[in-house]
């Protein structure tokens, strides 16, 4: 478990350095892969790691959006801080030039020529794709080319 070493020594980096926001961050995504590995009842494979990862992500920008619309620039300076702490745990993020071309291949994997066949489209693309790109950004791709 390459993570859990990896977070495990960067916990004990951010106590050394008295770094509060690396070790909330970091606390707090141990507990989110501890709450997993307890739910799921076995340990966890990189792919549902990523999977937790990804949404500790999502959440963090959610949480940005929000405090950057009432204008709270503590809380968006931390949670800024905060996001690049768990990116750099997930693997790389596909740019948009990528992300279409996996689109463009599972639409003619799935044969999909129109707007109506796009779950067909995302269900077969999401798994490739898994925490290396935003689903919001997958999804907008996909509706871009089943509609051109």
């Amino acid at each position: 478990m390459a993570l859990t070493d990896a977070l495990n020594q960067d916990l004990k980096t951010a106590m050394k350095a008295h770094d509060r926001i690396s070790l909330d961050t970091i606390r707090g995504i141990k507990t989110a892969l501890t709450n997993a590995k307890i739910a799921e009842g076995h340990e966890l494979s990189e792919d549902e790691e990523r999977g937790i990862l990804a949404t500790q992500l999502k959440q963090r920008k959610e949480s940005l959006e929000q405090f950057e619309a009432g204008k709270r620039q503590d809380l968006v300076d931390q949670t800024k801080a905060e996001i690049t702490i768990v990116e750099k745990y997930l693997p790389a993020q596909l740019d948009e030039a990528a992300i279409a071309k996996l689109v463009a291949e599972s639409i003619s994997t799935v044969g999909a020529t129109s707007a109506k066949q796009f779950g067909l489209v995302m269900k077969d693309l999401m798994p490739k794709v898994k925490g290396q790109a935003d689903g919001a950004v997958v999804s907008r791709i996909v509706r871009e080319q089943l509609n051109s």
